[in-house]
C-alpha cells in the first residue's frame, strides 16, 4: 500500500473512531436515562456497556497517536485492552449482581419503547460501523482496529439480547425476561474482559498500529 492509501485509510479510521465515540457517548446516555425510568437493568447495563466502548475507542485514538515503533505499538495495544478488560469485568459483575437481585426480588421493570427504539437503531448502526472497521484494518493490516471491529460486532450482539428481553416484557408482560436477557450478557461481557486483561487480542501483534 503506498503512503497515500494508508494516510486515507488511516484518516478514515480516525473518523470511523470519532463517530463511535459520538454514537456510544449518546447511546449511552439515552441508555442510562431510558434504563432508569423503566427500572431496567439490561438497558442500563447496555448504557454502561456504551461508556466502556468509548473508552475503547478513545484508546485506539491514542495508540494511533503515540505509534513511535513496534515496542511502544505493543505495549500501549496492552495497556489499553488492559484497561478496557477491567472495565467490562467490573460491568459483568455489576449485571450480573443486580439481574439476580432483580430476580430475586421479583422487581418488575416498566415497558420501555424508548429502550426498543434505541435497540433497533444500534442493530441498525452497528453493522455498518462493524464493517467500516474491517474495511480499513484491512487497508492498514491494523490487528488494533480490526480487535475493535470485533468490539462493534459485540455491541451489536449485546442489542440483540437486549431487544429480545424489552420486546417480550412489553408484548407478554414477561418481567423476569429483562434480568434474564441481562444474565445472558453477563458471560459475553465477561469473556471480552477476560481476553482484554490478558491482552489477548495483541498476541503476534503486527507493526502497523
Amino acid at each position: 500500500m503506498t503512503d497515500i492509501n494508508r494516510a486515507t485509510a488511516a484518516l478514515r479510521g480516525r473518523r470511523l473512531e470519532y463517530f463511535t465515540i459520538v454514537w456510544n457517548t449518546l447511546e449511552g446516555l439515552l441508555s442510562l436515562i431510558a434504563g432508569a425510568l423503566a427500572g431496567s437493568i439490561a438497558l442500563v447495563g447496555f448504557g454502561i456497556d456504551s461508556f466502556i466502548e468509548v473508552t475503547s475507542a478513545g484508546a485506539l485514538l491514542w495508540r494511533m497517536s503515540v505509534d513511535y515503533d513496534a515496542e511502544h505499538r505493543e505495549r500501549n495495544e496492552r495497556v489499553a485492552l488492559q484497561i478496557v478488560g477491567g472495565c467490562f469485568i467490573g460491568l459483568a459483575l455489576y449485571v450480573a449482581a443486580e439481574s439476580i437481585k432483580t430476580l430475586l426480588t421479583r422487581g418488575v421493570p416498566e415497558h420501555s419503547v424508548f429502550g426498543i427504539a434505541i435497540a433497533i437503531a444500534s442493530l441498525v448502526v452497528m453493522p455498518l460501523l462493524a464493517r467500516a472497521k474491517r474495511k480499513v484494518a484491512a487497508g492498514l493490516n491494523s490487528v488494533a482496529m480490526k480487535a475493535d471491529s470485533r468490539q462493534t460486532d459485540f455491541c451489536m450482539y449485546l442489542s440483540a439480547i437486549l431487544l429480545t428481553g424489552l420486546v417480550l416484557n412489553w408484548l407478554f408482560g414477561w418481567w423476569w425476561a429483562d434480568p434474564l436477557a441481562a444474565l445472558v450478557m453477563v458471560p459475553i461481557i465477561a469473556k471480552e474482559g477476560v481476553d482484554g486483561l490478558r491482552a489477548k487480542a495483541c498476541a503476534n501483534c503486527s507493526p502497523p498500529y
